[in-house]
């Protein structure tokens, strides 16, 4: 794991799809993850990602990575791995990766919970896929290293 990921700061999370990628940043501490823009995929991208990684005072990326259940690498996984790779390139971001398994899913039910019609969560849900799964990470970073304190 990198070194840098251990330090303070803001972490991004990006939830990359095909047509679109869902943001979302931690807290200065890392304790919360919300979700913060739904970037278009294409010629703007980098330049989106910049700005709000800029904006908010970003660390470091995590991004979601497709598996499957079995807990293999979906067939995403290697476009998710170039772009996210690039965009940390990009911005001179240290990088880690997450299991994204069902983040979705769980995004489109909340939304679908708190009353969003499909429009709304057209919108919505890669960001808060996005928080889901950077959420995720940091809940395991705080008990991994919750549990090492305790040693």
């Amino acid at each position: 794991m990198d070194d840098r990921f251990a330090s303070s700061g803001r972490l991004m999370g990006l939830d990359v799809g095909e047509r679109r990628v869902g943001v979302a940043v931690t807290d200065e501490f890392r304790m919360i993850a919300s979700p913060v823009a739904t970037v278009a995929r294409g010629a703007r991208e980098v330049e989106t990602l910049r700005e709000l990684a800029l904006q908010y005072d970003i660390e470091g990326i995590v991004s979601g990575l497709p598996r499957g259940m079995s807990g293999r690498e979906g067939p995403q996984a290697r476009d998710v791995r170039e772009f996210a790779g690039s965009i940390a390139g990009e911005l001179g971001l240290s990088l880690q990766y997450w299991d994204e398994r069902l983040t979705t899913a769980q995004a489109e039910r909340s939304l679908i919970e708190s009353g969003r019609n499909r429009a709304q969560r057209k919108g919505l849900v890669d960001a808060v896929a996005a928080a889901l799964m950077l959420q995720n990470f940091i809940d395991s970073r705080l008990t991994t290293g919750g549990a090492r304190r305790r040693r």
